[in-house]
């Protein structure tokens, strides 16, 4: 057995483990990388965030071609397998791999492949695939092992008809109809996915509104476009079994009905991959998500070992990952690169896509704000117009005396780049944030960008 010193060793190639193996490499310590997999980049890369992107995109643009008139001298509208389609997403993902294999090189990282767990609180023994064990001994350590999507004891996960976010990416045909058991951000994604190639989907939700952490509005704009295209969602059911048939997936739920399909997506919940670290070796313990809980700090209760990412629970998004782990090793380092995570865009990859930041309309009232809206609906823009993207909305909600911009809530196209616009306003100290930035700034036209000029002219018509 081999014995390697570090100054930080870190669990998990992902977001998290990326940013913070890169601080820690950056701040002049020695560091090592321990990733399960053969090729780094983690589940974001290899099963969550990029292949699902890379999906979606294929998939509008296919959408594009089908419902733009002008395709229709090329000829008539084209069918796409859901296999087809995945060949696009698995190039983005290689190209992924050899980008983050150089960020580990030329940060001269080192990268051991294998299996990792805790002997103690110092040292962690990686298990190759090989079966060679290397013992890694290290200073600190960082948990950036990710999460995985949570399984059911009572669902039969081998029966070939029955998925979940991570197998989906193995389904070798086009279901004509299939049900997404859960409609969360994974669930609504997946939806309107397999929507966009003329499945159609049964989107069974256990609570009464899609998506209820969003502003109101825009989850109702969201529903109302998935009621046009093809899904039918069925609020406030749970499921009493799922039965796995030869020619699909019956799903029983507790209200009495019944939904049968040619498969089923199980997107109701997410797992940390804890269970194969020998936490119980070093008195760390997880929550009943398989989670481990850390301080402002990201530090654990043993103070040399941190924790980022999925692993940590909220938010459990690639974007906060990433800013979690460079958190972590920056509260080692000592660098003034610490700072504690909260102030997170959403990024929901709908077709249209979703993105907010800030307060929105529901916890204003209850808080008793002085708020006013301000709105740019996307069918009057330029930009949307010409793009043939005419669904969606700009939303900004201001403090009516101060004009602080207090929220801003888009659903459409490029709404997840949208939102960083008023996000930057947002994060200006004092008066320098202000709706005024919007009408007496110089927008290009025609951009989606322009937007915020028109929802800040409709919320300064509104005072009085």
């Amino acid at each position: 057995m081999a014995v390697y010193n570090y100054d930080v060793v870190v669990l998990g190639s992902g977001p998290a483990g990326e940013g913070a193996a890169m601080n820690a490499a950056k701040a002049g310590r020695k560091v090592a990388m321990v990733d399960s997999r053969r090729q780094v980049g983690g589940n974001c890369t290899h099963l969550g965030t990029i292949p699902s992107k890379a999906l979606r995109h294929s998939v509008r643009q296919i959408m594009q071609f089908n419902t733009n008139p002008m395709f229709r001298a090329i000829g008539e509208p084209r069918w796409f397998s859901f296999p087809d389609v995945l060949k696009s997403a698995e190039k983005v993902i290689s190209k992924q791999v050899a980008s983050r294999t150089g960020y580990y090189a030329r940060n001269r990282v080192d990268v051991f492949f294998g299996t990792g767990s805790f002997a103690d609180e110092q040292t962690i023994e990686v298990v190759c695939a090989n079966g060679v064990v290397e013992k890694l001994v290290a200073k600190h350590i960082i948990i950036a092992t990710g999460s995985r999507p949570y399984r059911p004891a009572d669902i039969d996960f081998h029966h070939p008809r029955i998925y979940d976010s991570d197998t989906i990416l193995s389904l070798n045909h086009t279901p004509r109809k299939l049900i997404v058991y859960g409609a969360g951000v994974i669930g609504c994604e997946y939806a309107s996915i397999f929507s966009g190639l003329g499945v159609l989907v049964e989107l069974v939700d256990n609570r009464g509104q899609l998506l209820s952490f969003l502003d109101s509005e825009i989850s109702q704009a969201l529903s109302y476009h998935f009621s046009n295209n093809n899904i039918t969602v069925r609020h406030n059911e749970d499921y009493d079994r799922v039965e796995g048939v030869d020619n699909g997936v019956i799903l029983h739920l507790k209200s009495g009905k019944k939904i049968k399909a040619d498969a089923l997506l199980w997107c109701n919940g997410r797992t940390g991959n804890t269970d194969a670290l020998g936490l119980e070796n070093i008195g760390v313990k997880v929550n009943s998500r398989g989670q481990i809980e850390v301080d402002e700090a990201y530090r654990t209760c043993v103070p040399n070992i941190y924790g980022a990412g999925d692993v940590i629970g909220w938010p459990s998004l690639a974007s906060a990952a990433h800013d979690q782990g460079r958190s972590a090793a920056g509260s080692i380092v000592d660098n003034n690169s610490w700072r504690f995570v909260n102030d997170v865009p959403t990024g929901i990859y709908t077709i249209p896509e979703i993105s907010s930041i800030g307060k929105n309309e529901q916890e204003l009232t209850q808080a008793k704000v002085p708020y006013e809206v301000g709105k740019a609906f996307f069918k009057s823009m330029a930009r949307a117009q010409i793009a043939g993207e005419p669904q969606g909305m700009l939303k900004i909600l201001f403090h009516r005396e101060t004009l602080e911009v207090l929220g801003v809530h888009c659903f459409g196209y490029q709404a997840s780049e949208i939102v960083h616009i008023g996000q930057a306003i947002m994060s200006q100290p004092g008066e320098l944030n202000t709706l005024k930035y919007f009408v007496n700034t110089t927008f290009n036209y025609p951009t989606m960008a322009e937007a915020y000029r028109v929802a800040a002219y409709d919320g300064l018509n509104r005072l009085f």
